[in-house]
């Protein structure tokens, strides 16, 4: 009987064991799943033209807000630089800035060409004077 009670001890230890460690396991190899998967970032500077009135600054926000009904869009941000220290790596000359995140990059082609993008630059292209794009894939941990 004595034999029999230890057997089941161990028995019920090693699944309890087994289904901790394969929990573990499943987990660890999700995580790592999850660190393979990509997103696209655009980030975008904008330079306005100095001879803007402070409405028509606070205005170039619906550029951005018309951006955003582009479906393939997954997050879209936007702001003006912070006011951040002074120091040799910092470029806070820009007017606004915009960063927005793609699934892949077929969803950000099709942002690229999709009419509602076009016809946003067309509307607020008038307001700028430089723009520069950082296109980039960024590994999600």
């Amino acid at each position: 009987m004595m034999q029999r009670r230890k057997f089941i001890k161990n028995a019920i230890g090693t699944t309890v064991v087994s289904g901790v460690l394969g929990s573990s396991i499943s987990n660890v190899m999700a995580s790592s799943q999850q660190q393979q998967e990509e997103v696209i970032v655009h980030y975008v500077l904008f330079w306005l033209k100095e001879d803007l009135s402070q409405q028509e600054i606070k205005d170039f926000s619906g550029f951005f807000e018309e951006l955003r009904k582009v479906p393939t869009i997954k997050s879209l941000q936007y702001g003006p630089p912070a006011n951040t220290h002074k120091r040799d790596v910092v470029d806070n000359s820009f007017s606004y800035n915009l960063l927005v995140h793609f699934k892949n990059m077929d969803d950000l082609n099709v942002y690229e060409t999709h009419p509602i993008h076009l016809a946003a630059i067309e509307k607020y292209s008038k307001n700028w004077t430089k723009v520069v794009v950082h296109d980039s894939v960024l590994k999600v941990v």
